[in-house]
């Protein structure tokens, strides 16, 4: 069994959702969890006691396990949470989201948008952000192997799914796009690092 494995099977069995699991050379054990979906959508909220409770247990595991490392941080995702994998973006659909691309197209990779399914697409890889230039409303379409990282755009509630549907597009094709100035992005709900040889939770949202 892999440590991701062990990390996995770790927090699904405590009843919480793994947003991203990564391990850095340094040693350092990165883990962040949130309510499993129909909580968090409820208004339900990772908190102190959560982190706690599963960084005793992933201690222990990983003893068992014997997976070495330096220190472990267990926390909350934060208002600006990172999407993943195809699920996160079916549940996000609808909302804002800043996107930064592995390659550049239109000479720029960071975008933000509105997240929404590329029409006429087949799969869940296959996606759509609209937003607007400053002239007029845009879309790109993009696959989820051609983005670096993705993140929620930070707001009160993650509940509001409305969002004005996607102009129609042929599969594939995107908008014209007219670079803008970047606004620099809040990273909220990121956990601090914590001093050598100690293991960190971070929990609670603050909203």
């Amino acid at each position: 069994m892999s440590w991701q494995t062990a990390v996995e099977t770790t927090v699904t069995g405590l009843g919480y959702e793994l947003v991203d699991c990564e391990r850095s050379a340094g040693g350092l054990l990165r883990v962040t969890i949130d309510k499993l979906p129909a909580q968090a959508d409820a208004g339900e909220l990772i908190t102190v006691d959560d982190c706690e409770k599963l960084t005793r247990q992933l201690q222990y595991v990983l003893e068992v396990e014997g997976f070495d490392y330096a220190r472990l941080e267990v926390s909350s995702p934060g208002l600006d949470r990172p999407l993943r994998n195809a699920a996160h973006y079916a549940r996000f659909a609808g909302q804002e989201i800043d996107i930064t691309l592995k390659l550049p197209f239109q000479g720029r990779k960071k975008y933000r948008g509105v997240l929404g399914a590329q029409p006429g697409a087949e799969g869940d890889q296959a996606w759509r952000l609209v937003f607007d230039d400053g002239t007029a409303e845009q879309a790109l379409d993009f696959t989820l192997d051609e983005v670096r990282e993705a993140r929620l755009v930070p707001a009160f509630s993650f509940k509001g799914r409305g969002g004005e549907p996607a102009p129609d597009r042929k599969p594939g094709q995107r908008g014209v796009i007219k670079p803008k100035k970047a606004v620099p992005k809040k990273q909220a709900g990121e956990p601090t690092e914590a001093a050598p040889g100690q293991d960190k939770v971070d929990g609670g949202l603050k909203q």
